[in-house]
């Protein structure tokens, strides 16, 4: 999800790589799991996330539809986002003990936290939110290592395809019908969350799926 606000604020005003070493260790969050709660409908899933749930949870996307994931409507397009549990306001994949029962294949904006993108010049750069973690002692550790995700730069790649795709609808989605506007949140969920990814190389996957997406929706 987008912010709009002065970067300054809200970090330390620095921009940082994969490689950078940031302070971002904090123990295992030592119990931790405020940023698993209330976090509304903001932990929206991309078509790596679906992919990485979907496979290892061994189920449909439609299977996870009303208790795990949801769908809202994000400047004009229907996109999915985490679920949070109406009763203590928490993540669905929290255990008893507050921990991340998926934290192997965990969505990657809960792998990007305290961590934020920063979206510029056809790219993005990470920043460290400094008012959203109640850590208070963290230690230094390279971004890459905090991620974790296999083949780190294939996927920084696959998210800025992906960003600056939705990002172009996005802006495009108030010049066109209603009905033109359904067509297209209907082909977005059929073709990246609805159809089942095979296990595999997910990238070019995803590289066929944008192009026939692409050509559908005329971009």
């Amino acid at each position: 999800m987008q912010r709009h606000v002065d970067i300054n604020e809200i970090s330390d005003g620095k921009k940082y790589r994969s490689n950078d070493m940031v302070r971002l260790g904090c123990n295992d969050c030592e119990g931790c799991s405020e940023c698993c709660r209330n976090t509304g409908n903001s932990i929206i899933l991309d078509p790596w996330d679906v992919y990485m749930l979907t496979t290892n949870l061994k189920c449909s996307f439609e299977a996870m539809m009303g208790t795990y994931v949801e769908l809202n409507v994000i400047d004009g397009l229907i996109l999915p986002n985490l679920k949070i549990e109406e009763n203590h306001a928490g993540c669905h994949f929290l255990n008893q003990e507050g921990k991340c029962s998926i934290h192997s294949f965990r969505p990657g904006l809960c792998r990007l936290f305290p961590l934020g993108r920063l979206y510029e010049d056809d790219s993005f750069t990470y920043f460290l939110q400094t008012q959203e973690c109640k850590k208070e002692r963290r230690t230094k550790m390279k971004i890459s290592k905090w991620l974790g995700i296999p083949d780190l730069a294939r996927y920084e790649k696959y998210i800025n395809e992906w960003h600056y795709f939705i990002k172009d609808l996005q802006q495009r989605y108030q010049e066109v019908s209603e009905e033109e506007l359904k067509k297209w949140n209907l082909l977005l969920l059929q073709t990246f969350f609805m159809n089942a990814y095979q296990e595999g190389n997910f990238y070019e996957q995803f590289e066929q799926r944008l192009e026939q997406c692409k050509k559908g929706i005329g971009v």
